[in-house]
């Protein structure tokens, strides 16, 4: 047995023997008493800039774990630690014929495969884009010279939008199951840095990432699967309320079990499951700008004379502001999907429109920082139907690349500029990062006028919290409107569609998860759902 340790907090320049010392301590024993500690979890405390922490939670192994626990009070910050293995909820000694299928090939689509694959079940998984490699290629072939394949770019192919991310890996998701811990074991077996396990904000980063999926591929396709690439779902065939089947690219495909883990971007399927009587619902989603300030200001500003300690890397925000404005109470503006030391990247998968989101590599190494600032939508700020909110995100992607000169490059425009509600006609001392380019201009065109007008409030409040947040030269580049899907598939209890047995609804694009982890973790739970169905059969 382990004993857990939370809480433990140390000065940045401390030695491995300073926090066997604390970790004794807080056990009344002797430093020489604990055989081994391992970190579960360490993260930095910077709210007294003058004085920033690390704080651990450690697994510590002792003589007479039971007793020592037993002396101690409980709020102590100190109890048994929890099992971390994940177990199957079952193995199958033959496949099942026909075996299930996964659609998409992002963070849910591949543990799902991944699992399934795990449990002896041979999955079969679709992917409409390309491996990762020849999707890298594509991708930044558009950044280059605005050239957009609308089967292979951002949103689309091996590893789903999050290959092209910060490659954050934390969630606010409960993970009573491990969940959580077998997507970081299996990214860590995969080639990730093994801090993943306990850096309590942890990310990969794009090009770290490309190898372990093709590691992760290669892992399935040994246990079985098969995975088929460039290969569209085109139609679903449904009897008596069950899935019967699917047509992909033209081939129709005997289908009893389907994972749909489309991601939040696969807008004609969405419109073929509607069609087909797939129970689908219009969902919440926001919509904004992507703004980005010197990543030299932020460190400061989070940690003082701290910045740039090589234990804290490049700092990070999260930011909220409530609209009290007239017209505006119950909004919300909030950063989104903060990526320091990261880059501005085009993410369109459709003709004719400008989609913004962040990335970074693993080193947060590029002179920016870069976040979403977007705000929330109520359903009465959308019409009627289940895909007003698409046609919304659509239509304002469709804005942007006419304000921006209808080349791909992205419309900008600086904050300065944005709160007096002039045109930008060029730039100070924040170069943005965007590819193919920015054309200065004015961003109200590319917004709902309440939308500019929660964000115009938004932002002196923001510069409170971080001082400089409102310099005249950070640059605003429209526009973030994938911060998640605008429908959601409604599943039942099994996790199943609430009107079609057979196909169970998965990820971002269906509307459960936001984000690498999560979606992960949502891949792991229907691979479950499906193999119990599976073996009731």
């Amino acid at each position: 047995m382990k004993i857990r340790v939370s809480s433990l907090s140390l000065p940045l320049e401390h030695s491995d023997a300073d926090l066997r010392a604390s970790v004794a301590e807080r056990l009344g024993l002797e430093p020489d008493e604990i055989r081994c500690i391992e970190v579960f979890r360490r993260s930095a405390d910077a709210r007294q800039r003058r004085s920033v922490k690390l704080v651990y939670t450690v697994d510590v192994s002792v003589e007479g774990a039971e007793k020592v626990l037993e002396r101690l009070e409980s709020g102590s910050g100190v109890r048994r630690a929890p099992d971390l293995a994940y177990r199957f909820v079952a193995k199958a000694t033959r496949a099942p014929e026909p075996r299930p299928v996964v659609v998409g090939l992002g963070p849910c689509g591949l543990f799902a495969g991944l699992v399934l694959a795990q449990m002896g079940l041979r999955p079969l998984i679709l992917e409409r884009g390309k491996k990762v490699r020849e999707r890298a290629k594509d991708t930044f072939g558009f950044w280059r010279e605005g050239r957009l394949d609308s089967e292979s770019n951002v949103q689309f192919g091996e590893g789903g939008a999050g290959t092209f991310s910060d490659g954050k890996l934390y969630s606010q998701v409960r993970d009573k199951q491990n969940y959580g811990r077998k997507v970081l074991t299996e990214f860590v077996e995969a080639g990730a840095p093994a801090e993943i396990l306990y850096e309590g904000r942890p990310h990969i980063g794009t090009f770290r990432l490309v190898p372990m999926l093709e590691k992760m591929r290669a892992k399935i396709e040994g246990l079985g699967g098969e995975i088929r690439f460039q290969t569209r779902v085109d139609d679903f065939i449904l009897e008596g309320g069950a899935l019967r089947g699917l047509v992909a690219s033209g081939e129709v495909l005997r289908a009893d079990h389907v994972v749909l883990a489309l991601g939040h971007s696969a807008r004609d399927t969405f419109r073929v499951l509607h069609e087909r009587g797939v129970e689908t619902v219009a969902k919440p989603f926001s919509i904004g700008f992507r703004v980005e300030h010197p990543q030299s200001m932020v460190d400061h500003c989070r940690y003082g004379r701290f910045a740039g300690h090589p234990l804290l890397g490049a700092a990070d925000y999260r930011l909220a502001h409530h609209c009290t404005g007239s017209g505006l109470e119950g909004r919300t503006v909030y950063s989104f999907c903060m990526c320091p030391g990261g880059l501005v990247v085009a993410s369109a998968s459709e003709e004719g429109g400008v989609v913004t989101n962040g990335m970074s590599q693993y080193d947060r190494g590029e002179r920016n920082a870069n976040a979403g600032l977007v705000v929330d939508l109520s359903p009465e700020d959308l019409a009627s139907g289940v895909f007003a909110g698409m046609e919304l995100q659509r239509d304002l992607e469709q804005r942007a690349f006419a304000a921006a000169g209808g080349n791909y490059e992205a419309p900008g425009q600086l904050i300065g500029d944005f709160l007096a509600q002039r045109p930008s006609t060029s730039l100070g001392g924040v170069l943005p990062s965007y590819q193919p380019g920015v054309h200065l201009t004015e961003l109200d065109s590319c917004l709902p006028d309440f939308a500019l007008a929660a964000i115009r409030e938004a932002i002196p409040a923001f510069d409170r919290k971080i001082p400089g947040f409102a310099r005249e030269d950070a640059v605003l580049t429209g526009v973030e409107t994938r911060t998640s899907s605008p429908i959601r598939l409604p599943r039942a209890s099994d996790l199943q569609s609430v009107n079609v047995r057979g196909l169970f609804p998965a990820g971002e694009g269906a509307g459960y998860a936001g984000g690498i982890l999560s979606a992960g973790i949502d891949g792991i739970r229907v691979a479950e759902a499906v193999a119990r169905v599976i073996g009731s059969t």
